[in-house]
């Protein structure tokens, strides 16, 4: 038997117990502290995969929902006919952009107010204005709970150190209490500030790489809604003139 297996097997603290160095034997000693920490980082951890799976299945989804609407868009189809076919609450933020500019459209031109240059451009300023609105608040709805990946992906690491500091200052305390310094004793409490650092690790570096990903996806969508609402605004802009 190596040394190692016979340290592992030697009484803890002068008492008939063993040291279980399994993962849930190294739970199961650690002190409340150290337990809620770990429970904690766990927790962080489930749901931050829950969020990056929801945001990767939901921007592919919006991916193909804004090709789709473009395609369709830039195919020749009347804006009237569109708007139409789109309905007044569209599924995705590209066709709700278009949905509450022809809106505006409609309601101004059906009341007379886009019959002289001013009208035209007060007309113009505010379909910008509603399809601002309307990708601050579709973008609010898309990058909701990536703040939560931010979070755990900058502070997981410090709180597993915490229950590492933890778990050293219980060594020591053993230490001092037994007044004997062999593995034995030392050993359980360093294993257990290991293993909250572990699953720190385990929580952080994952949210911390998804949310670049992810902040980086977001913010080429929200680039491609902008450019569409600069696009569409230019072709209600043209038609305004040609209706003088």
């Amino acid at each position: 038997m190596d040394a190692f297996a016979q340290v592992a097997g030697a009484p803890l603290g002068g008492g008939t117990g063993t040291m279980d160095l399994s993962v849930y034997g190294l739970f199961m000693q650690a002190d409340w502290v150290v337990k809620a920490i770990m429970i904690l980082l766990l927790l962080a951890s489930f749901w931050s995969w829950a969020i990056i799976f929801e945001k990767v299945l939901r921007l592919r989804s919006l991916k193909r929902s804004a090709q789709a609407f473009e395609d369709t868009f830039w195919s020749g189809v009347s804006l009237e006919d569109l708007y139409d076919r789109v309905g007044a609450k569209p599924d995705d933020p590209m066709s709700s952009i278009f949905a509450a500019a022809m809106r505006e459209w409609r309601r101004s031109v059906s009341k007379g107010l886009a019959s002289s240059a001013t009208a035209r451009a007060a007309l113009r300023q505010r379909i910008e204005q509603v399809m601002g609105v309307t990708i601050q608040r579709e973008m609010e709805a898309i990058e909701k709970r990536l703040g939560f990946l931010a979070t755990v992906g900058a502070n997981a690491t410090f709180v597993g150190l915490f229950g590492t500091v933890w778990g050293i200052m219980n060594s020591f305390s053993h230490i001092a209490q037994s007044k004997n310094t062999s593995l034995a004793v030392v050993a359980p409490g360093i294993s257990e500030a290991l293993f909250a650092t572990a699953i720190g690790l385990v929580a952080a570096i994952p949210a911390a790489g998804a949310y670049n990903i992810l902040s980086g996806q977001v913010s080429r969508y929200a680039q491609q809604l902008e450019a569409f609402a600069g696009e569409f605004i230019t072709i209600l802009s043209r038609q305004l003139e040609e209706q003088v």
